[in-house]
């Protein structure tokens, strides 16, 4: 434990072992939190049926692990951790499954957890991806977030949507284009003292990038546009710290794409482009008998399960015009780049991972909150006191959110003041070196003057009368990160 809001959460949950020492079930909550502060940060992937979960949980893991198809009736949560050797784990009974490492990525056994029940599915699995978080494709969320079963005292969450609040400490929510209803579960979300303090979790993915502007050539960039909209956006932003656009199939596909992908794809590619376009534009010529290149319609099948047309359509197009892209590893890396799955890695690195202790933190936040307000005793306001305290003075939590509120144009400074700010409160990395903008090798004396020149320049604008209320309690953040510099130099 380091950071000042790591040992007010540890003194708080601590704290509260001790009231609830009777009451085994509120005691396992407390220490099955205390226990997470030492394991990989959890990050949900969540979102409606047919966003794309699963497509993005193999995107991310660079090989096709998910779904593993579960009974209708069953809510399974699979959870895929880092480790030496793939194997799975079905819960509540621990239940060892067998798992199958093929060609295509994972295959594992259900009918060997018949007839015990699952709720979680915990896979194993060699990658890089998943050392430092662990990826959890989780069932559809209803498409109104609230389940019709509840009480008629009102209305509450689904019990998926209330297991990935409680379970995971950052959510990725995937959704088609940020519109209608597709934002209710991000607003229920922020239900209870700390959802609503630090609302620092979420990254919105608008994950069928390809569907954006009825699939053309440039629906990727068009959505991509959409997306900073939508960051721009003060309901929107409130919800999430970033927005980002992804063609899930593509970047899957840039993941994973295979030699005999690449051979058909530029066997297209050869055909002119005019007797080619009319059968890139529906499914069912594609795959038609008077297909006009020579590639048989079950690889055309093939490439349109690996691509989707808009994908087919996006690569052909890359190969004929080149520019690197010629060979599968060039056409792979442009479709990774173009797909959006780059920036949805940096903004995950972030503001996930490099933010992994405050988020952990804010989980056990959640639920010493949860214990609290169930459960309440002698004692348990006092807690709940001083939980709102620490949440009041978090400034991880003020760091994520002006983070997100410069990216969304919420708050302007000039743009090099601007540019400055968010390198200061961390956008680019939380070491010392990062925020100050320098070499990780520079010299402490010199770290300290850049430090010390940026605390008085930010203390000018947290106290000029000319700008904005919200200006200066940005700069004011600010100035309280420079301070911690300063602090950790010290």
């Amino acid at each position: 434990m380091t950071s000042a809001l790591e040992e007010s959460v540890w003194r708080l949950m601590h704290e509260a072992l001790d009231l609830y020492h009777d009451s085994p079930p509120a005691a396992d909550q407390l220490r099955h939190h205390l226990s997470r502060f030492d394991e990989p940060l959890r990050i949900a992937v969540a979102g409606p049926w047919q966003a794309g979960k699963s497509t993005l949980v193999n995107a991310i893991v660079g090989e096709e692990v998910a779904p593993i198809e579960a009974p209708d009736a069953e809510q399974v949560f699979t959870w895929y951790q880092d480790g030496p050797e793939p194997h799975a784990t079905a819960y509540p009974a621990g239940v060892e499954l067998p798992v199958a490492r093929t060609a295509n990525g994972l295959r594992v056994d259900i009918r060997r957890w018949r007839p015990a029940p699952v709720n979680d599915l915990v896979v194993t699995w060699p990658s890089r991806a998943l050392r430092n978080a662990t990826i959890v494709d989780t069932p559809a969320l209803p498409a109104h977030n609230f389940d019709p079963r509840a009480s008629q005292g009102g209305s509450t969450r689904s019990a998926s949507g209330d297991k990935v609040l409680r379970d995971a400490d950052a959510v990725l929510y995937l959704t088609r284009d940020g519109r209608g209803t597709d934002l209710e579960w991000l607003e229920s979300a922020q239900d209870g003292t700390v959802a609503r303090a630090a609302p620092v979790n979420v990254i919105l993915v608008l994950s069928r990038a390809d569907e954006i502007g009825g699939g053309r050539i440039d629906a990727l960039l068009a959505a991509k546009q959409l997306a900073r909209k939508h960051h721009r956006d003060h309901h929107v932003g409130s919800l999430c710290l970033a927005v980002v656009a992804l063609g899930g199939l593509v970047a899957l596909a840039g993941r994973v794409l295979s030699d005999d992908n690449f051979a058909a794809l530029s066997t297209m590619a050869r055909t002119s482009r005019p007797e080619l376009e009319p059968y890139l534009l529906t499914t069912d010529r594609f795959v038609g008998e008077d297909f006009p290149a020579p590639v048989d319609a079950q690889t055309r099948e093939d490439l349109l399960d690996r691509l989707g047309i808009f994908g087919v359509r996006l690569a052909t197009t890359l190969i004929r015009t080149g520019s690197g892209t010629d060979t599968r590893a060039g056409l792979a890396a442009e479709l990774v780049r173009r797909s959006g799955l780059s920036e949805l890695r940096e903004a995950v690195g972030r503001c996930f991972v490099d933010r992994a202790d405050a988020l952990k933190a804010r989980s056990a936040l959640a639920a010493l909150e949860s214990v609290l307000r169930d459960e309440p005793r002698p004692g348990s306001d006092k807690l709940l006191a001083d939980l709102e305290h620490t949440l009041t003075n978090a400034h991880d939590f003020r760091e994520l959110r002006l983070v997100a509120a410069l990216q969304g144009h919420r708050v302007k400074f000039g743009t090099d003041l601007e540019a400055e700010a968010r390198r200061l409160v961390g956008e680019g990395g939380t070491s010392t070196a990062a925020r100050l903008g320098v070499d990780r090798r520079t010299n402490p004396g010199q770290l300290w003057e850049l430090a010390t020149e940026a605390l008085r320049r930010w203390q000018e604008q947290s106290e000029d009368p000319l700008l904005s209320l919200e200006q200066r309690r940005a700069a004011a953040v600010v100035v309280r990160s420079c301070e911690g510099i300063l602090h950790a130099l010290s």
